[in-house]
């Protein structure tokens, strides 16, 4: 008969000696459950509460209370109630600038969202250079907006590349003035909007697409479903909480564009490109006028909050309602 052979080096020996069943020994120390619940003090998260606190809701809550007062950015000032905000209806630049501002947001959340999830579906299983794919469409996302608006100014001059390309096709007309333009500029605002915010669409999107099981779509397939009812019918369905965070942030990021304006445009020309945020900032910052830029600003607050939570209820996952 064969007889089992002992480890030759003692690591070994004792390893094989400290795993056997009965034998009671660890190969190494254990640290009690009570302690490992211990490491987790809640009091570990407040510096990061403390500044988002600060930074926020105390900057808010300033905010709110000089909206009540006719502020200049100093000396005194007196508190004047609703006034600030009984102007804003008033305000045609106002009330043109919310127009804008819809527009930009509305129109980058359908364009950042829709071809978002194409590239998402494109990259997310099959193709061989996906990962590469992957990062090059994601890099606008982490260059600076303003790097990239000062680029783009560029690339729209009117003896720009943009211009020049259109020459190439066959263009012969006189070149054309993107940025002045009353028609033309806000659509190229758009456009950089909604590159800039394609990669965050698609990469929510390939991270809700990794969780729908390749089995249930197979399945699908094999029963005769073709590719647009199992994209509806399976797809969307298992992906509605990725479409809610995309859209949700996507409108968020929408109602506060801000740099891009300020680079490529100024608000102009005559307005035509002016975003709430570029108006509080003007008169907040140029006309010296705080108490009201503060009012604008929590107007502008006030809309977010509500088209976030409108946003929210309508891409709800309605998997329970009829539970």
């Amino acid at each position: 008969m064969s007889q089992s052979r002992e480890p030759r080096h003692p690591a070994t020996a004792a390893l094989v000696i400290g795993t056997g069943k009965g034998s009671g020994r660890r190969s190494g120390p254990r640290i009690p459950n009570s302690r490992l619940v211990k490491h987790g003090y809640w009091w570990w998260a407040l510096p990061a509460l403390t500044a988002i606190f600060s930074v926020h809701y105390v900057a808010t809550l300033i905010g709110a209370f000089f909206s009540f007062t006719d502020y200049q950015g100093y000396g005194t000032f007196n508190m004047v109630g609703f006034d600030n905000y009984a102007r804003i209806p008033l305000d045609p630049e106002v009330m043109a600038s919310v127009g804008n501002t819809l527009f930009l947001a509305i129109g980058a959340l359908v364009i950042s969202n829709g071809v978002g999830l194409l590239l998402a579906l494109a990259l997310n299983r099959t193709l061989k250079t996906r990962y590469v794919l992957r990062t090059l469409l994601f890099l606008p996302v982490i260059l600076s907006p303003l790097a990239v608006s000062y680029i783009f100014r560029f690339i729209f001059a009117i003896d720009g590349p943009m211009n020049q390309l259109l020459k190439v096709f066959g263009y012969s007309g006189t070149p054309i003035v993107w940025l002045a333009n009353a028609k033309l500029s806000i659509w190229v605002i758009l456009l950089v909007v909604s590159w800039q915010m394609i990669g965050v669409s698609m990469v929510i999107f390939l991270a809700g697409l990794a969780t729908v099981p390749h089995e249930i779509e197979e399945a699908a397939a094999i029963d005769g479903a073709g590719t647009f009812t199992r994209f509806f019918r399976i797809t969307v369905p298992l992906i509605q909480p990725a479409l809610a965070i995309s859209t949700t942030l996507g409108l968020i990021q929408g109602l506060k564009i801000f740099d891009q304006v300020l680079a490529m445009t100024g608000g102009g020309p005559f307005g035509a490109t002016e975003t709430l945020s570029l108006v509080v900032y003007n008169d907040t910052f140029t006309n010296m006028r705080f108490g009201y830029g503060a009012s604008i600003a929590m107007v502008l607050t006030v809309i977010i909050l509500i088209a976030s939570g409108l946003q929210l209820w309508l891409t709800r996952d309605r998997a329970g309602v009829h539970n």
